[in-house]
C-alpha cells in the first residue's frame, strides 16, 4: 500500500498535467508565472468543484516532511507576503496579476531546504466531521473530472475511495455508521515513520448510504483514483 506522503505527491503531480510544473526561479525559489498557471487550471474549470478545495502545496525534494512552522514568502517588485503552510505544507495560493507582471518569485521562510510546488484538490473538510458516503463519492467524482480535464489519460481510472489523512499523535480513527448494520470502527494506518495517519474508505458497489464520521478533523481528504 502506498504512502500517505507517496499518495499525496502523486496525486498533486497528477493534477499539474498540464504544466511542466515550477521550474527554478533561483536556487532556493520558484517562479510565480509557473506556480499561476498551474493553479489558475482550477478557477478556469468549468464543471462541478463546489465540494473541492484547490490549494498549493509545497513538497521537499529531499525524502522527509517539511519542518513545522515554514512560510512560504511571496517577493516581487510590487508584492510582498508570507504565505502560511499547514501540517501538509500546503496553502491558499493568491492569484495577483502584479504578482504576475513582475514574475515574482516564491521562496521558503528558510533558506537552503530543496522544494517544489504542485497544486493539490482535495475534498472540503466538514466542521461537524460527518460525512455522507453520497457526498464522499460526489466529491471524488468532481476531482476525478477535473483531473481529467487537466489529463485526459486519466480517462480510463474510476473513483475507488477516499482518504481521511490526519495530524501525527492524534486520534486519527473514523466510524462508519450504516443504517442496517450500526457502526464500524474504520482504525488508521500508519507507513513509514514521517508518514501520517490515515484512514482510506473504499466505495462500495450499488447505492450506498450511511456516514463516515471522524474522530478528530482531518488535514484533508484525498479522492482515491484507481
Amino acid at each position: 500500500m502506498r504512502s500517505a506522503r507517496q499518495f499525496i505527491a502523486s496525486l498533486a503531480l497528477l493534477l499539474a498535467a498540464g504544466s511542466a510544473g515550477a521550474q527554478a526561479h533561483a536556487e532556493d525559489a520558484v517562479s510565480y508565472r509557473d506556480a499561476y498557471r498551474a493553479m489558475v487550471q482550477f478557477e478556469k474549470y468549468g464543471g462541478p468543484k463546489n465540494l473541492l478545495v484547490s490549494q498549493l502545496q509545497v513538497l521537499p525534494k529531499e525524502r522527509g516532511a517539511l519542518a513545522e512552522g515554514l512560510q512560504l514568502l511571496l517577493s516581487g517588485r510590487s508584492t510582498q507576503l508570507s504565505l502560511p503552510l499547514d501540517l501538509l505544507g500546503r496553502t491558499v495560493f493568491p492569484l495577483q496579476k502584479a504578482a504576475y507582471d513582475d514574475n515574482a518569485a516564491l521562496s521558503l521562510s528558510r533558506k537552503g531546504l530543496g522544494f517544489v510546488l504542485r497544486p493539490q484538490v482535495s475534498i472540503a473538510v466538514r466542521p461537524d466531521g460527518v460525512y455522507d458516503v453520497l457526498e464522499l463519492r460526489a466529491g471524488c467524482a468532481q476531482a476525478l473530472g477535473f483531473a481529467r480535464y487537466v489529463d485526459a489519460s486519466q480517462r480510463a481510472r474510476q473513483c475507488a475511495g477516499v482518504r481521511f489523512v490526519f495530524p501525527r499523535k492524534t486520534e486519527g480513527g473514523a466510524r462508519l455508521r450504516r443504517p442496517d448494520s450500526g457502526e464500524q470502527v474504520l482504525a488508521p494506518v500508519i507507513g513509514e515513520p514521517d508518514d501520517f495517519p490515515a484512514v482510506i474508505y473504499r466505495f462500495q458497489a450499488g447505492a450506498e448510504r450511511g456516514q463516515v464520521a471522524t474522530f478528530n478533523a482531518p488535514l484533508a481528504i484525498l479522492p482515491l483514483f484507481e
